[in-house]
């Protein structure tokens, strides 16, 4: 792996919270993703399942673990299964995790090839009323592909037709969304990462630049910080891209008086950062753009203010709409009439900022987090206000990473990357 090791309290803690919600008599088992193949003998890089990486720490294909809390026998309380290495594998591929070293890693004693994952499950089972099985219940998640989790589940199911089945999602749903000081560490320095990346595109930027040239630029930064990718595909939006909110192509050259639109940054050992910047492919603002600008930038700090211990998300987004649509009569892009006749399920504002403010962040770019409960502190939130007008060709969106306080105002992970239109000019023009 490119990044540090990570101290394995942090995943004897994150069992701890969650063996404590299990029912008596049950066990649970979490799976690692597949390598994915993309034709012939290629495939895409491996990327952990965030459930598995959160409760052990393990960062390779074909583990599983099993947290059986009431097991009679105290070793199997906790359990990973590995790929066994060999010297074939170690030449081809390096080497695999050994049971030392995953100990070292997780915390976790009992170790076991995956050759005898059959036998002491049936073991397990006998031993166990419920079984948790792990489903992807992200509200923003549509999968088509069959995982490796989806194949265990049949087989388990088939194999112990009258054990109770439970699910683990709901009670990740709720432990994954508040983060310890160890996560948000992990965060920040994915944050400073992409400081880094931002800064270096601050002195590349020019006319004629292409999107894709600034897209190599950051992940240039990426990778001689450790990071092994962007947190999520990139845009890079100049002009009217910028309209198009999920806008990946790149494939543009950015003309002189443009807007680039930037939804960029670096991941760091398997956490996530989220940034994005609008900035003058000539280096400054023109009186409209600053306009613009300087609303979506006040929208984004009236919206941290309001990221406390108990806000309910509904709410929250009802009363940042009230702000957005004060701004946007300001610029004249929406009139008095507008707001009067709106509809009440798709307010006037809607028509220039038709997205929400803020989303959980953490190992996955769009977090756990049940958006019917009401936020807690040590939350960590995008929040990423935006004002899109294709008729005036460019459109701006501003986003931090910020962690909600038990008192106080959030923490901005992000205190440190340019945003206000001076310095963002500066900056380009030294």
């Amino acid at each position: 792996m490119k990044y540090y090791p990570i101290e394995s309290l942090l995943f004897i803690k994150n069992r701890k919270k969650f063996i404590k919600k299990l029912k008596n008599r049950s066990l649970a088992v979490f799976n690692s993703n597949d390598i994915y193949p993309v034709s012939a003998d290629s495939t895409l890089p491996f990327e952990q399942h965030r459930d598995i990486f959160y409760l052990s720490g393990i960062d390779q294909e074909e583990s599983i673990l099993v947290l059986f809390p009431d097991c009679p026998k105290e070793k199997h309380r906790e359990i990973l299964f590995l790929k066994e290495t060999n010297a074939h594998i170690a030449v081809w591929e390096g080497e695999k995790l050994t049971k030392e070293k995953a100990y070292q890693t997780s915390g976790i004693k009992t170790v076991y090839w995956l050759k005898d994952m059959e036998r002491v499950m049936c073991e397990l089972m006998a031993q166990c009323d419920t079984v948790y099985l792990n489903t992807n219940e992200h509200y923003r998640a549509h999968v088509e592909t069959e995982t490796r989790e989806d194949r265990y589940i049949k087989w388990i199911k088939n194999k112990f037709p009258a054990h109770q089945v439970a699910k683990s999602n709901p009670i990740l749903q709720h432990l994954r969304s508040v983060k310890e000081p160890t996560e948000i560490a992990l965060i920040q320095n994915a944050c400073n990462i992409t400081e880094k990346g931002f800064r270096r595109l601050l002195q590349f930027i020019k006319p004629n630049v292409w999107e894709f040239e600034i897209e190599a630029e950051f992940m240039h930064e990426l990778l001689i910080n450790r990071s092994k990718k962007f947190a999520y595909t990139p845009i890079v939006a100049s002009g009217k891209n910028a309209n198009v909110l999920h806008y990946i192509d790149n494939n543009k050259q950015c003309k002189a008086g443009e807007l680039i639109l930037m939804d960029i940054a670096a991941e760091y050992a398997n956490y996530s950062s989220d940034m994005t910047r609008t900035v003058p492919v000539s280096g400054k603002f023109t009186a409209r753009q600053k306009a613009v600008y300087n609303a979506v930038n006040k929208v984004k700090k009236e919206a941290t203010k309001m990221l406390k211990p108990n806000t309910n998300w509904d709410d929250y987004n009802k009363e940042v709409g009230k702000i957005m649509t004060s701004e946007l009569l300001g610029l004249k892009l929406l009139n008095k009439a507008d707001v009067q006749n709106e509809n009440k399920d798709w307010p006037a504002y809607k028509k220039y900022f038709m997205h929400g403010t803020s989303h959980q962040l953490g190992l996955d770019t769009h977090d756990y987090g049940i958006l019917t409960n009401p936020m807690e502190a040590n939350m960590v939130l995008t929040v990423e206000p935006g004002i899109y007008i294709p008729e005036e060709g460019f459109g701006i969106r501003l986003e931090d990473n910020v962690v909600i306080q038990n008192s106080g105002d959030p923490i901005n992970l992000m205190k440190n990357i340019p945003i206000e239109v001076d310095e963002i000019e500066d900056l380009m023009h030294r």
